[in-house]
Formats: C-alpha cells, structure tokens, sequence
C-alpha cells in the first residue's frame, strides 16, 4: 500500500522535476482540501457526478471519498504519468480509495481535452494556475465551466499574494503574464464567483475560490 512518507517525497521530486505543472513542494495541506471539498455532497439519494483536476498523489480525493455517497462517481483526470500510476495503485491497494474503485476513473491527459459536455455536479481543481500563461487560464477556467451542470459548483485554490510577491521580483515580461492571468481569473470571479475562504493554517497560507455555473 502506498505510504505517506512516500507521498511525500514522490510529490516533492516531482515538484523539482516539473514545477511548472506541480506547483507546489508538498499535497494540499487537511485544511486546505476540507475548503476545496466543501460542496463536494450532495442531496441523500441523488447520484452526482465529481471531476478532481490535477489531484497529484491524492491528498485531497482523501477528503472526497467520505464525501461521496453510494451512487455517486469520481473521474480524476492527472497529467504527471507517476501521479496516474499513484492514484491507480492508491485505488487497488489504499483502503481509504478501494471502496469506490469500481466508480472511479482515472485518466491521463489535460482537461482542455475532456469532453465538454461531460456534466459534473462538482469540479475540484488542484492546477498551479499561477504557473500558466493568463491566456491558458483564461481557456482551463471556461472549460472546467463549461464541464459543469447548471448549478454545478467549482472550487480551486491560490496561494495568497503570490501574483503581488512574483510581480515584485520580476522583469517586465513576467509582470505582463501575472496582469493576465489577474484579468483571466478577475473575469471569472465577476461571473461566478459566490464565496472565497481564506485558509491561513496552510503552507503557504491560501485562498480557496468557490464558483457556481
């Protein structure tokens, strides 16, 4: 069974091996993956549909699980090939992930790719979107929408103050992609947004950004 320890080190040896796509050293902290899984449930007896993105080694599908009832279903969709192989594993060996491997998918790829109209109840999104080119998040953050049944919520997460704290140490080019990327996801609040959590007991201290289609 996959260990702690080894979560761990395999999400940190992929953070210094791809950061741009990882984005942080370390899993989602408790607190912040009980922000990011707060609309997860649902009504008893009504069968949803949840998409995880970028779940990395599944620190936050931990928080899912208890969450989902008996019909609903979990697509995790993961780039990083040694997250796939984790999560895959996590799902035939971890007993906190068997009880719903048989209503569980895991797929390789990027979300841009998923079908849009797949009609999830609730999206979790773990992707470093700071990282990301605005007009990249622009496109992610339409997608994960558009993937989304009217109602439907969407919850990611920031790093608080990061754009303001890279722009301070930056050159003119990388200053010019923060402002983007500030508008693409400014753009999305002023539609959708409907609450945001601060999570300061989390390293580093983060905001959680709750959006409804």
């Amino acid at each position: 069974m996959p260990g702690r320890l080894t979560e761990h080190a395999l999400f940190f040896r992929e953070y210094v091996r791809h950061f741009h796509a990882t984005g942080a050293i370390a899993p989602s902290g408790r607190r912040l993956a009980a922000a990011l899984t707060r609309y997860v449930g649902g009504p008893a007896g009504a069968a949803r549909r949840i998409l995880e993105v970028g779940p990395g080694t599944g620190a936050v599908t931990r928080r899912i699980i208890p969450a989902l009832g008996p019909d609903d279903r979990l697509d995790m969709i993961e780039l990083n090939d040694r997250f796939v192989a984790r999560l895959r594993a996590c799902l035939e060996h971890d007993p906190a992930f068997r009880p719903i491997a048989d209503r569980t998918r895991v797929i390789r790829g990027a979300v841009e790719e998923l079908d849009a109209e797949a009609g999830y109840d609730a999206v979790v999104s773990g992707l470093p979107l700071n990282n990301f080119s605005g007009e990249l998040v622009a496109e992610i953050l339409a997608k994960l929408m558009a993937l989304l049944r009217p109602g439907g919520t969407l919850s990611f997460f920031e790093y608080i103050g990061i754009r303001r704290a890279r722009a301070l140490v930056s050159g003119r080019r990388e200053r010019a992609r923060l402002r983007e990327i500030t508008r693409a996801m400014n753009e999305a609040f002023e539609k959708h947004e409907f609450r945001r959590e601060q999570v300061w007991l989390n390293l580093p201290p983060a905001w959680v950004h709750h959006l409804r289609a």
